[in-house]
């Protein structure tokens, strides 16, 4: 299934949780406020915008953002909590669609770049957020380490999260480096629902070599957004490659 069709109507208005999940203010806030931090007095580019879960509080910083989005739902949605002129959107695939103007940040949150199906993509998307940016610009990317160690022989899934009312478990195709995550949430009934979605998983190491494809740096990288040293442990990263400056 393509991309744009699994965030379709159906899920974009389903996706907003407010004050809980990946909208929880512990989660939220120390992701708006680094890269508030990072953007500086210039303005910020978001590849996969969504529904502006962190645009439209990081414009509420005072940083100028764009977004780039493929789902025309999940604009929509966005459009019902701010207007074109506070979050003006490009309709476009991150790897190839250009946003006028340039910028000090672009971002890409919660393990997005691995929607981008194919390696070349991948190394596309970070050319793509090169050229968005002026010499000492940022690209910061959020994503999930795979959970490979986790797969004794002959196991392809693994369970990451088990609550009350929902199981999400992941399916792992090693050969072509895939994974499809399926969410299933049920209540006392005996009918559940299911949301899956497939990714291309990307090594920290890998992330690093298409970043110097492009032309950028390393320049941190966390577990988390409030800067929890990334260990050998850590199950998510955030990496911030740089252009060098000019001169």
């Amino acid at each position: 299934m393509q991309q744009e069709n699994i965030w379709d109507a159906d899920v974009a208005q389903r996706y907003d949780t407010p004050g809980s999940g990946m909208f929880a203010p512990e989660i939220l806030g120390p992701t708006v406020d680094r890269l508030a931090q990072l953007a500086g007095d210039g303005a910020a580019l978001e590849f996969a915008v969504g529904t502006g879960r962190v645009a439209i509080p990081l414009a509420g910083r005072g940083v100028p953002v764009t977004g780039i989005e493929l789902s025309l739902p999940m604009v929509e949605q966005l459009r019902t909590k701010a207007d074109e002129a506070t979050i003006p959107v490009i309709i476009g695939d991150m790897a190839t669609t250009v946003a006028p103007g340039k910028y000090t940040l672009v971002y890409l949150v919660y393990n997005t770049i691995s929607n981008l199906l194919g390696q070349a993509a991948q190394v596309e998307c970070f050319r793509n957020a090169a050229r968005h940016l002026t010499p000492g610009g940022r690209f910061v990317i959020e994503l999930w380490v795979p959970e490979l160690r986790k797969l004794p022989p002959g196991q392809t899934a693994t369970v990451w999260q088990s609550d009350p009312g929902y199981i999400g478990l992941d399916t792992y195709d090693v050969l072509r480096q895939h994974v499809v995550s399926h969410h299933f949430r049920f209540d006392e009934t005996q009918k559940a629902q299911l949301f899956r979605s497939r990714h291309r998983y990307i090594w920290p190491a890998e992330l690093d070599l298409m970043a110097q494809l492009a032309g950028f740096e390393l320049e941190t990288r966390h577990a988390d957004w409030a800067g929890a040293e990334f260990t050998a442990e850590s199950r998510s990263h955030v990496s911030v490659y740089r252009i060098p400056p000019a001169g």
